[in-house]
């Protein structure tokens, strides 16, 4: 039997909903052309805590289901997405996500954050189809 951290699965989930409203008021904000510092530095958050909810709930997965141990945070997602939790489109996006860890948090001095970055547009449909993937995933892992 395994032991599914639900708790904490569904609080990230729920979490991502939040992100999802932050990314659309970061998308208006561009478009109204007020993209001042604080909605820059919003932006580079909402990123970094997407990355993390998303790997997140990708490790309580895979500790749950006695997964293969991941090797990095692209890992993570390869190894959800192997085992059939989402989609290849989802993957894909999720894989673009993950690999803005390191500018984010490490090279931020660089970040060129004058810009919507090209995921924020996505980000909402992205987590919808993500929350969903995980709950039929682990639907269909008990059953």
């Amino acid at each position: 039997m395994y032991f599914i951290n639900h708790e904490q699965i569904d609080g990230r989930i729920q979490f991502l909903s939040v992100l999802a409203e932050a990314s659309q008021q970061l998308e208006a904000q561009w478009a109204q052309g007020k993209q001042d510092l604080t909605w820059q530095l919003s932006q580079e958050r909402v990123l970094h805590l997407a990355i993390e909810t998303v790997t997140d709930v990708g490790s309580l997965l895979i500790d749950a289901f006695i997964l293969r141990d991941a090797s990095s945070y692209e890992d993570i997602l390869e190894i959800v997405h192997g085992e059939g939790a989402y989609s290849e489109s989802l993957t894909e996006t999720l894989l673009q996500l993950v690999k803005l860890r390191k500018p984010l948090v490490q090279d931020y001095v660089d970040w060129p954050r004058q810009d919507l970055h090209p995921l924020i547009p996505k980000l909402p449909a992205a987590f919808e189809e993500f929350a969903a993937s995980v709950r039929a995933f682990i639907k269909s892992e008990l059953a």
